[in-house]
């Protein structure tokens, strides 16, 4: 079964067992614009609740993408580094950032669901 959670600093977070996928909201890479560059961490790199994964650079800001959970990185979507737009054109799909095992699952009841987060934007 797949869940999916939002953050309020508007991540996605899409759990399939104890894998989970991390990447920008629509919202956010809308608020964003054009991205030019993604960097992204190194598999095996972990993370706490709330550090610094991602950086994305659009031709805007450079704006910091953060750890849903505590977990380590399992892969990246190393698409990304020739194609940083594919967050703008697919941020839920093939935009997604990085994947990681997550060490404690408990940490992602905080965070919204879908209907929560659209309120949130409003």
């Amino acid at each position: 079964m797949t869940k999916i959670y939002f953050t309020e600093d508007h991540e996605w977070i899409r759990v399939e067992g104890e894998t989970a996928t991390i990447g920008i909201t629509d919202y956010a890479q809308e608020q964003l614009g054009d991205l030019v560059f993604v960097d992204l961490p190194d598999v095996g790199a972990a993370f706490a609740k709330g550090d610094t994964a991602v950086v994305v650079e659009s031709v805007k800001a450079a704006s910091d993408v953060y750890a849903p959970a505590d977990g380590e990185v399992t892969a990246v979507n190393d698409k990304l580094s020739a194609e940083p737009g594919l967050v703008n054109t697919a941020a839920t799909g093939d935009g997604w950032l990085w994947k990681m095992k997550l060490s404690d699952a408990g940490q992602l009841d905080g965070l919204m669901n879908e209907a929560g987060y659209k309120e949130m934007i409003g």
